[in-house]
């Protein structure tokens, strides 16, 4: 089979094609034929030398893809080859053939096409999982920075669908208008002081969720424009990993600081997650109520433009590559 591999860790050119061995399937997993993989922050990231995989996991890169069930191990049920699937990885996506737990495969979205679909299964399971952390509920209020990558895509109508008030963070007038047609209340320039802009749009009462992919470049802004009660959960490091952070400022609003991470968490946590997915989100794309992202989609044979691609920051919804 074909795998992309990493020569060395740096820049895209060290991106390329190569051969390898389909690998066997074993008790309790499922071998899948890939038909696209989603690229995430995480796979630059990976190709960098920055985010190794788990131990015992593939070092091929990617972290879900789409296809169809080529064979089952033992214990498998419920799966047979041929079926159409989405899955969850800790690696091995960038290949033409993956094994996967059978608990973190599950089926893809009614009526959504196999390629685009393999670009869901990540993001969904970052959201409601984080969601479900910090216990978002209707009436509340979330900050949700990044609105028009992957995540935040999803985030935005995913929460709208939990009834919540939705404030959100992008860098162009064409991005911003993408967050509003999602279901943003507020689309807010990143480039201007959002922080002040959060707290005049919630007239001084600050956010009660704030999910960020920044990191420590956001970090005292973040605290700041918490509510009472307030939860912050960061999900990615794009603008670093040390910050500082005001520990009375905190205190006197009781807030929640929390960091979580999907790639290394067990196989049964991550099996119980896409089988939240598949109930929850599932059901609101058949129903129209979220709508999939915009794509921009690449030959597997065009892995490193997809990654400059990604990186550039010009990107809107999901990269997804297909064999």
């Amino acid at each position: 089979m074909r795998i992309v591999t990493v020569s060395a860790p740096g820049g895209t050119e060290n991106l390329t094609l190569a051969e390898a061995e389909t690998p066997a399937v074993g008790p309790g997993e499922v071998l899948i034929a890939v038909t696209a993989a989603g690229v995430n922050r995480a796979d630059l990231l990976q190709r960098q030398g920055f985010y190794p995989p788990p131990p015992g996991i593939s070092d091929v890169i990617g972290l879900e893809v789409s296809g169809v069930i080529a064979d089952t191990g033992d214990g498998v049920t419920g799966w047979n080859p041929g079926d159409e699937c989405v899955a969850l990885l800790a690696g091995g996506g960038y290949a033409e053939y993956v094994v996967v737990p059978a608990g973190q495969v599950v089926p893809p979205p009614p009526g959504v096409p196999l390629i685009s679909a393999a670009g869901l299964i990540e993001v969904a399971a970052t959201v409601v999982s984080n969601f479900d952390h910090v216990q978002l509920s209707a009436g509340e209020t979330v900050l949700i920075h990044g609105g028009t990558g992957g995540i935040g895509t999803f985030a935005i109508q995913y929460a709208k669908a939990l009834g919540a008030t939705v404030i959100t963070t992008a860098g162009s007038a064409q991005k911003l208008q993408l967050c509003r047609e999602l279901g943003a209340d507020v689309a807010l320039d990143y480039h201007d002081d959002w922080a002040a802009a959060v707290t005049e749009a919630t007239e001084g009462g600050g956010v009660d969720v704030i999910l960020d992919v920044m990191g420590a470049k956001y970090l005292e802004p973040n605290v700041a424009a918490l509510a009472a009660d307030g939860r912050l959960v960061v999900i990615g490091l794009q603008g670093g990993r040390k910050g500082t952070l005001d520990l009375n400022r905190l205190l006197t609003k009781r807030a929640t600081v929390t960091a979580t991470s999907l790639r290394g968490r067990p196989v049964a946590q991550k099996a119980e997650i896409c089988g939240r997915v598949a109930e929850l989100v599932w059901p609101l794309i058949a129903a129209g109520r979220l709508r999939i992202a915009p794509e921009s989609r690449f030959d597997f044979t065009q892995v490193a433009d997809a990654h400059d691609h990604l990186e550039s920051g010009a990107n809107i919804g999901k990269v997804i590559l297909v064999w």
